[in-house]
């Protein structure tokens, strides 16, 4: 009779113990300090469907509340694990929002819901790609044809594309990609170059890291590390990107 009486015990226990250590973890999204943030989002998520019904909670009030504020990279994160999710709290969610939380403006009618899909799914060697064929279609027809952009074309790209694309690109990688965060390291490091690529991981011991192998595809890589500009047409289309006046509003 007593290890029947141990078994129901645990049974009986486990649930209180796992809901003390959901409100733990939602009290932690509630601080709005992004790396408790982020470690609270990972830790609901290996906790079954109340640990999911959290996440929806907690994108749907910032969803509620888009007119106040935009979501963050700590929603976006949350939005990819439900999205791979098979729950019903989680395909509800994602019926509400299914091309991803932001709908990405352009001036010059590109579409960027593609782009969105691929970041949200982490499939970011996929999205550097397209991002690549994203700045080409507003450079335009030349730029198409011949698969990258001038330096100088860079610096007519409207400041809502770049911010679209930019906007996209740190929602779903946890703040940690895009042009914003490169430029972030640039200044910081005095706008010189030779220390920027080491740091983006572009270069090591003075060799420029291969394309497409050498490069890392996940969250495993360093800060500002994709998008791949510098794959474009060199320095200059990399500094007329990190000088654009996207950044400075």
């Amino acid at each position: 009779a007593a290890p029947s009486s141990q078994s129901s015990h645990e049974s009986a226990v486990s649930p209180s113990a796992n809901a003390f250590e959901i409100d733990a973890l939602v009290a932690d999204l509630a601080t709005g300090m992004v790396k408790k943030q982020f470690a609270a989002i990972h830790g609901l998520a290996t906790l079954g469907t109340d640990g999911e019904k959290a996440l929806v909670d907690f994108v749907r009030k910032r969803m509620a509340e888009q007119n106040l504020a935009e979501p963050t990279a700590a929603h976006g994160c949350a939005y990819q694990y439900l999205f791979k999710s098979e729950s019903a709290a989680a395909q509800a969610l994602i019926a509400e929002f299914p091309e991803g939380l932001v709908c990405p403006q352009s001036d010059r009618g590109v579409d960027y819901r593609d782009l969105q899909m691929l970041l949200v799914k982490r499939e970011y060697e996929k999205a550097d790609k397209v991002t690549s064929q994203k700045l080409c279609e507003l450079a335009g027809g030349q730029a198409i044809e011949r698969k990258w952009v001038y330096f100088t074309e860079v610096t007519q790209f409207p400041v809502i594309d770049l911010q679209a694309m930019d906007v996209i690109w740190g929602l779903y990688s946890e703040d940690k990609f895009g042009w914003r965060k490169q430029r972030e390291l640039w200044l910081r490091l005095g706008k010189n170059w030779e220390r920027l690529w080491p740091q983006l991981l572009w270069k090591t011991e003075g060799a420029w890291t291969r394309y497409p192998h050498e490069f890392i595809w996940d969250m495993s890589a360093p800060m500002g590390h994709l998008p791949l500009s510098n794959q474009l047409r060199g320095v200059r289309t990399m500094a007329s990107l990190l000088a654009h006046p996207a950044w400075e509003q």
